[in-house]
């Protein structure tokens, strides 16, 4: 019996996708391309809001995957408990980690060598000359460990940091040292100079960096969120700003998109770029081939990478949803 498939991308922009399925396009408009009843794997278009990925779910009563084309999967777990039983959710652990990972190091450098001052500076004729800190012998934080974070570090090796400190959920041991839980932030953030947020959000992470985070921040710190923007207390990080004490480079912010006339726009010492974590040239490629190895899995009935959870599962096979990743064939670590 022939499968349908739905795809936010037409068959003739991907290679190597198996034969058999009945591809069908959909990003999210008005009109299913199909009766949602008869779809059995749903790749969630991608950059959509939750609403508009969630619609199709109470009626998709033969669906076996829900394949999403993020790290996170907070914008489809509402939805979740629309599905039946046993339908396995998948993320793109691996797609966007080294994207992610250069806007993280630019936002870095950017926020630290001062380069808006200098885009204004031009635009003005202005030339701001003076010194400006250098990444070389900081310390840098990684809150979020997994595949994002630890390309974030890998990014970092060259610019002869004094130290990097690792935090995750749970304590465990990577390639380039320990990784600390959660449970140690409080004494060490007061070292870190530039502490960078790779974690999913979760009911767990939902406004972690909130008074008392920023409170132990070092004078002078640089905050830069990568993750989610509800992994920051928006009004807490406000009034830090508006002190001068830290300074900020947000690719995600609560709430977003950022509105017009919200104060984060102006606020002291703050960078922002408009979530572009992900989305680059590297994006489509590295989709394309996650989507051939999974719907070639599928269709062979052999394992699916990425398995984050099982739904009606008695306890899930749940192992996070965002920022992150394991080995393959597993859900991301924190």
């Amino acid at each position: 019996m022939t499968v349908d498939v739905w795809l936010p991308f037409r068959t003739d922009e991907l290679k190597d996708l198996p034969g058999g399925p009945n591809y069908l396009f959909w990003d999210g408009g008005p009109e299913f391309p199909a009766d949602p009843a008869k779809c059995a794997f749903y790749v969630v278009p991608y950059m959509k809001d939750t609403a508009t990925v969630v619609r199709p779910l109470a009626r998709m009563a033969s669906v076996e995957v829900v394949q999403t084309l993020t790290a996170g999967i907070d914008n489809v777990e509402p939805g979740l408990h629309l599905l039946p039983a046993g339908v396995r959710l998948c993320n793109a652990r691996g797609v966007h980690d080294a994207s992610t990972a250069e806007l993280a190091l630019t936002l870095i450098l950017s926020s630290l060598r001062g380069i808006p001052d200098f885009v204004r500076g031009q635009d003005r004729e202005e030339w701001r000359a003076g010194f400006r800190p250098a990444l070389a012998d900081k310390f840098v934080l990684i809150v979020g460990y997994g595949a994002v974070g630890a390309a974030i570090e890998d990014r970092l090796a060259p610019f002869e940091l004094a130290r990097v400190a690792r935090v995750a959920r749970r304590e465990r041991e990577s390639a380039r040292g320990p990784v600390h839980p959660l449970s140690r932030l409080p004494e060490l953030l007061p070292g870190a100079d530039v502490v960078v947020l790779a974690m999913p959000l979760t009911e767990e992470s939902k406004g972690l960096v909130g008074k008392d985070f920023l409170a132990r921040m070092k004078d002078g710190a640089l905050l830069v969120n990568v993750a989610r923007g509800g992994v920051v207390d928006t009004g807490a990080l406000l009034a830090e700003l508006e002190t001068g004490r830290l300074t900020a480079a947000l690719d995600v912010t609560d709430p977003e998109p950022l509105p017009p006339g919200h104060p984060l726009w102006h606020a002291r010492g703050v960078l922002i770029s408009p979530h572009m974590g992900g989305p680059s040239s590297a994006f489509r490629p590295r989709a394309n081939r996650l989507l051939s190895d999974q719907l070639n899995r599928f269709m062979q009935g052999e394992p699916l990478a990425n398995v984050i959870l099982t739904t009606g599962a008695e306890e899930p096979a749940r192992r996070g949803g965002g920022s992150g990743g394991g080995e393959k064939g597993e859900g991301p670590r924190v």
